[in-house]
C-alpha cells in the first residue's frame, strides 16, 4: 500500500490494529478448545476410574484448528513508518548555510546544485504540504513522504511547512522542525527556500539522493 497522506498512516494504523485483535482472538478461541478437552478428559478419567487402553483404539483426535499467518513482515514495514528516529533535539543550526535562506547541502555536494536549485531548474515532481499536523503527525508524514519519494526514484520534491502565521506569536514552529528532520534523512543531498512562486519561506525544494546514493 502506497502511503501519501497522514490518512493513509491512520488506516494503516487501523488496520494493524485489526489483525492483531484478530489474531489475539483466535489464539484465545484455539487455548480454550484446548482447556475444555483438557477438563473433559479430566471429567472422564474421574468418572470411570482406572482404565486399560485397547491395544488398536479406534479413537480419533482432531487437530486444532491452525491459526492463520500473521503478515508480520508487512507490519514491521510499515510499523517503521510509524517508528522512524527523527528527533526534535537534533541542533541542525552548524549544517545550514548562513545565507538567508538556510540552504543545506551534504559534504560532497557540489555548489551549483544549491545554485541550480534555488533557480528553479529541477523540476518539482511531488510536494507534500504539512500545514495544520501536529508535530507529531508532520514527522511522521514527512519521514513517509521523503522514503516514499526515494523508493520510488523521485529526486526533486517541494515541503510546505508554512510561515507560522497561524500559530501563537506569529512563530513559525514546523518551520525549523522541518529543516532538522531533512537534515537527519539520508536520502537528502540538500534543500533551499522554494522561490516565491514555490512558496517562498513557507516551503523548501528538496532534493533527494538515487539510490546508490543515500548516505549511510
Amino acid at each position: 500500500m502506497k502511503i501519501q497522506s497522514l490518512q493513509d498512516l491512520k488506516k494503516i494504523q487501523k488496520q494493524l490494529q485489526s489483525e492483531r485483535e484478530l489474531a489475539e482472538q483466535r489464539a484465545r478461541e484455539l487455548a480454550e478448545a484446548q482447556e475444555r478437552e483438557r477438563r473433559e478428559r479430566d471429567l472422564f478419567a474421574r468418572a470411570v476410574g482406572a482404565v486399560k487402553p485397547l491395544a488398536q483404539s479406534e479413537r480419533h483426535t482432531p487437530k486444532p484448528q491452525a491459526v492463520p499467518p500473521v503478515p508480520v513482515q508487512r507490519q514491521k514495514d510499515e510499523q517503521a513508518v510509524l517508528k522512524d528516529a527523527l528527533s526534535d533535539e537534533f541542533d541542525v543550526s552548524t549544517l545550514l548555510d548562513t545565507d538567508e535562506a538556510l540552504s543545506f547541502k551534504r559534504p560532497g555536494i557540489g555548489p551549483d546544485v544549491v545554485r541550480k536549485l534555488r533557480k528553479g531548474d529541477w523540476t518539482i515532481q511531488r510536494e507534500i504540504d504539512l500545514h495544520g499536523l501536529r508535530t507529531d503527525e508532520a514527522r511522521l508524514a514527512l519521514a513517509e513522504f521523503i522514503r516514499e519519494c526515494h523508493r520510488q526514484g523521485v529526486r526533486c520534491v517541494r515541503v510546505v511547512h508554512g510561515k507560522g502565521l497561524g500559530s501563537p506569536g506569529k512563530t513559525p514552529v514546523l518551520k525549523s522542525r522541518v529543516h532538522s528532520w531533512l537534515v537527519q534523512k539520508n536520502q537528502v543531498l540538500a534543500f533551499v527556500q522554494a522561490t516565491p512562486p514555490q512558496g517562498g519561506a513557507g516551503a523548501l525544494v528538496v532534493l533527494l539522493a538515487t539510490a546508490n546514493l543515500a548516505r549511510p
